[in-house]
């Protein structure tokens, strides 16, 4: 059987995979052989040489040899064991045992030669290790070193990392059977390593190699697997959007008298960008085929009418709208800003969320099935399959990075009319750079709102440690008297000692005591929907001097009146969320500041994050300078399940390869194009489900 057969064998033909085996391997998506060489180690110990205790550092993970000195059990919070050993470097580490055995206790005597792994720590009085993995050396039969890094892969329970080193091996045998899909001359452009190359230095580094590089994902063997696998992902979005544009649209077309009515009526005008991003969806939405378009926009650019403008372009042309959010807090936003605008116009909005009542969830899902309801606001609730839309022409998903991908082509399935499928539109604030936006979001077509409104006067951004809160409450009292309003954000709502934040009730407690004359309200997360709309409400009339929130406001809530915000123990909060923060207030024409109240002493990450948010106002300065704190993270929040998942790759972290991998797919797409499949099949397990969606 040739290398190449073999390693497109199922997994089991390999000695010693039972059922048992197999199944757990499965759950890793561990099926045929091959797989094996792309399941990737997450990190690398160094058994290949004895590191000399003088030398060692907290954090290392390392190998070392020593004799005991002594050995004792201590009875403090816990019954624990504590070895002292040192070597000829002169240095000296406790290894310590919460679990042992009598037995354990009297091999370890004084004199008794140990080869120990573990990571360095920096206990009270010396360094230590917790629990090492340890050996008793024997003169007469020396112990070997590992000839290679050892590596540590991703596991399930029932799988012994020695199990996966020993069949990871096993695959290598076959390495020269693997397919080298890559074009050649992009492997000679771009200096990288061949696929066989790469994958034996990562399964089997030798002693040489660097573990520093390994772990941040820079040595050249990750960086040709990285280079390959956000080609094959590239490649996959530019097929489906190929796809979407074979697949059926539904052109509206319409006279735009709804969207002037609408315009009329607004008591501004909107921005250029803003007027130009809607010709674009108008424009998008005329084709036969399904609209796929990005927009993006700052806090505060007027996201929400660019998306009311192509809502009522859908409507005019006989069809609903649907419009998917993350929170309910945003959804009963939209639904008073979209009932403001649409209602005068004869339309019809509803809200379907978890948390209404039978009776009226039954009586909105039935007029979203007779076509009464025009536009249509709602979270996950939307999914479920009690909701049909009678005839659903657009779908406006906001805060994409809130949704997995499959979860927005379920909806994008839900409206689909015999075989024509509603137009897409997906908004987001989270300012991402153009070269990202155009890899992660290949399939679709790019928009951004890069204009505020006229008349919005910047943010004044100050940082003040929570020593001063005095000053604060009294500055306070002093906006109010004035007629401005002001939020009052705290990051949690129960008392947790351990991040010493302030506790919303009791914040709302000692306002009140401080501020007799102010009317102050409270909104968090665990109040009912109904609680937080009347609380909101009230803030929103000026029934309310002060509001007292948690992050349940970061998004879409719109007071003009509000120019004052203090959020507390800001440094436990990400830029993103802050700037989101921010952009509560600044809405107005009054000038506005935000005070970031901080708990000393700050960490150097803290600080750096509060000094950017106090130096701009900008959402893409304020997303580069947060991509260069964060480093390797997610851009988009959280990781959906369904989302293309990277096995290597990192869109962050690996920005900088972008328009390389760009220019890369380009060639691939033009001169080898029977290279496309293979690559995609090879790094995307879902390909075909993702695209076909």
């Amino acid at each position: 059987m040739s290398p190449n057969t073999q390693l497109l064998q199922k997994i089991d033909t390999i000695k010693g995979v039972g059922p048992k085996m197999s199944a757990h391997l499965a759950k890793l998506g561990l099926e045929k052989i091959q797989d094996l060489l792309f399941h990737l180690p997450l990190r690398y110990q160094d058994r290949t040489r004895i590191y000399p205790i003088a030398d060692l550092r907290h954090g290392q993970e390392v190998l070392i040899e020593g004799k005991v000195d002594h050995c004792s059990i201590l009875f403090k919070q816990r019954r624990m064991m504590v070895c002292q050993i040192s070597d000829a470097s002169g240095g000296v580490i406790t290894l310590r045992f919460f679990h042992f055995s009598n037995a354990q206790k009297l091999s370890l005597s004084r004199g008794t030669l140990l080869r120990c792994f573990g990571e360095i720590y920096q206990g009270y009085n010396s360094l230590e290790i917790v629990h090492p993995e340890y050996k008793i050396i024997n003169k007469n039969t020396p112990l070997a070193l590992a000839d290679s890094l050892t590596p540590t892969y991703p596991s399930t329970k029932g799988l012994q990392q020695r199990t996966l080193r020993r069949l990871t091996t096993e695959a290598i045998r076959y390495i020269d059977g693997l397919d080298e899909v890559f074009p050649e001359s992009l492997r000679r452009q771009y200096k990288l390593m061949t696929l066989a190359e790469a994958l034996i230095a990562l399964h089997q580094p030798t002693p040489e190699s660097s573990v520093e590089q390994l772990l941040s994902t820079s040595h050249p063997a990750q960086q040709r697997l990285i280079f390959e696998e956000l080609t094959a992902h590239h490649l996959s979005l530019r097929k489906f959007r190929e796809y979407s544009r074979k697949i059926n649209g539904i052109p509206l077309l319409s006279k735009d008298v709804l969207y002037q009515q609408l315009l009329d009526s607004l008591p501004f005008q909107l921005t250029g960008a803003q007027q130009r991003v809607i010709t674009e969806l108008k424009h998008d939405m005329q084709q036969a085929w399904p609209m796929s378009r990005l927009v993006q926009g700052d806090v505060g650019s007027g996201k929400t009418l660019v998306a009311a403008a192509a809502a009522l372009t859908a409507i005019e042309a006989g069809y609903q709208v649907a419009l998917m959010v993350p929170t309910e807090i945003l959804a009963e936003q939209h639904l008073k800003s979209f009932s403001e605008w649409f209602e005068p116009l004869g339309l019809r909005v509803s809200l379907l969320s978890g948390r209404q009542k039978a009776a009226e969830r039954r009586d909105n899902i039935e007029n979203i099935a007779l076509g009464l309801s025009n536009l249509v606001i709602g979270t996950h609730a939307l999914f479920q399959d009690a909701v049909t839309f009678k005839q659903l022409g657009l779908l406006i998903i906001d805060e994409q990075h809130r949704f997995g991908v499959h979860q927005r082509l379920a909806l994008r399935e839900k409206g689909k009319q015999g075989d024509l499928y509603p137009h897409q539109l997906v908004m987001t604030a989270t300012p991402i750079p153009r070269t990202l936006a155009m890899t992660a979001y290949a399939d679709m077509d790019y928009s951004v709102i890069d204009e505020l409104p006229p008349g919005r006067t910047p943010i004044k951004t100050v940082v003040i440690q929570n020593t001063r809160r005095d000053d604060i409450v009294q500055r306070i009292d002093a906006v109010c008297q004035q007629g401005a309003q002001v939020y009052w954000v705290c990051t949690l709502i129960e008392e947790s000692d351990a991040l010493q934040c302030q506790n919303a009730e009791e914040t709302l407690a000692l306002l009140q005591e401080a501020l007799p004359k102010l009317n102050i309200g409270l909104v968090h997360g665990r109040m009912s929907a109904l609680e937080k709309e009347s609380t909101m409400q009230s803030f929103k009339q000026g029934d309310l001097h002060l509001l007292v929130a948690t992050t349940v406001i970061e998004v879409g809530v719109d007071v003009p009146n509000a120019s004052l915000m203090i959020i507390e123990n800001a440094e436990r909060l990400g830029l993103a969320q802050l700037h989101q923060l921010r952009g509560r207030v600044g809405r107005g024409t009054a000038a506005s500041s935000c005070v970031l109240m901080y708990q000393s002493p700050l960490s150097q990450i803290a600080r750096k994050r509060l000094n950017a948010l106090r130096n701009s106002n900008d959402g893409f300065e304020i997303a580069r300078i947060d991509l260069e704190i964060r480093g390797p993270g997610e851009v988009f929040g959280t990781r959906q399940t369904g989302e293309l998942q990277f096995r290597i790759a990192d869109l962050l972290r690996d920005q900088q390869l972008l328009p390389s991998i760009q220019n890369a797919s380009e060639v691939i797409i033009k001169k080898y194009p029977e290279k496309i499949q293979p690559l995609i099949d090879r790094w995307i397990k879902t390909a075909e489900d993702y695209v076909h969606a």
